[in-house]
């Protein structure tokens, strides 16, 4: 079952967000108009919101409330894109410049700021449960971007500092989206957990698979430069670990790091050969497929319905395994 294939047995659901997303974006304020439909029309998969949709159908979940919930998933998410490349200094992303990069920083976080209001305005009417998932999600993505923010500044970084800012910034919304889903559903407490915990460790399979690709992968593919994270001096979770390996090639790549001024072609080579040699692309693989492997158990325990139950599990097949 390929991406195409698994959207197929949500297609009216992820069209009904679509129309809620469009909805809910028609506003008196330009700015929501505008930079709203920039960023939401950008090309993502909107792959939170249909795994918010497949949670709630493998608990058996027939009504609408999941499309609320699926949307205000979307919201939340292209809020963090927005406020993200703005502290991180993207230009680009999905192939055209950035929200930042097309009207200016200083609307792109306005209009970050206004897709949380209409994420929340959107909360309204909610169960209780739910609401709180989604508030406790935006603190740890707040988490997780702070504590990414602030390696930058740092030369040493750990490795459990490292995994537990992916953890926020990243697996926590993926989680919540399943969590929401199963929400919506009236899943016993056991279900919610155990999707959950799949939606954690999918999102942290899915990223290390991006540090991957952040270094390795194909500029015609992931459609941006060769080694994009490294020229950034990233401390992602492949390099966090040669760093802290021990070995000759790890102590080069921190001295490497603590060059200042931006890396040439050949430093971001050698950077990437070093956190190779050091074992940080064996270790993220391993790692990826790990987190694939807890995430299929946690999902069995779950109970999940045949048709959704099928597709989520394909799902983390997907993410763990592919180049962009």
């Amino acid at each position: 079952m390929d991406i195409q294939s698994i959207y197929s047995l949500i297609q009216d659901d992820m069209k009904a967000v679509d129309e809620l997303i469009q909805q809910r974006l028609q506003s008196d304020v330009a700015l929501i108009n505008q930079l709203g439909f920039y960023i939401i029309n950008s090309g993502g998969k909107r792959l939170r919101p249909a795994i918010a949709i497949l949670s709630a159908r493998a608990c058996g979940y027939e009504g609408s409330q999941h499309i609320n919930l699926a949307t205000i998933i979307e919201f939340i998410h292209t809020a963090t894109l927005l406020h993200d490349d703005v502290m991180d200094g993207d230009r680009t992303r999905r192939g055209r410049p950035t929200a930042g990069a097309a009207f200016g920083d200083a609307q792109a976080i306005l209009a970050g700021d206004a897709l949380l209001a209409l994420a929340f305005d959107t909360v309204r009417g909610q169960a209780a449960p739910a609401a709180a998932e989604l508030c406790q999600v935006l603190l740890d993505l707040v988490a997780g971007q702070s504590a990414d923010v602030a390696f930058e500044s740092r030369t040493a970084v750990g490795l459990d500092a490292c995994l537990a800012m992916a953890a926020g910034k990243t697996a926590s919304l993926i989680g919540a989206a399943c969590a929401v889903g199963a929400i919506s559903g009236g899943a016993a407490p056991d279900r919610i957990d155990g999707l959950k915990g799949y939606g954690h460790h999918l999102g942290m399979a899915f990223q290390l698979v991006d540090d991957l690709l952040g270094i390795w992968g194909d500029p015609a593919v992931t459609r941006k430069p060769v080694g994009a994270d490294l020229r950034q001096r990233k401390k992602s979770l492949p390099v966090v670990f040669a760093m802290g390996s021990g070995t000759p090639a790890g102590a080069e790549l921190t001295l490497l790091y603590a060059i200042p001024g931006g890396f040439t072609d050949g430093q971001v080579a050698r950077a990437a050969l070093l956190v190779e040699q050091a074992g940080g692309r064996d270790w993220a693989r391993r790692e990826a497929d790990r987190h694939r492997a807890a995430a299929l158990d946690r999902l069995a325990t779950a109970r999940p319905e045949a048709g959704a139950g099928t597709a989520l599990a394909q799902l983390a097949d997907l993410a763990t395994h592919r180049d962009h």
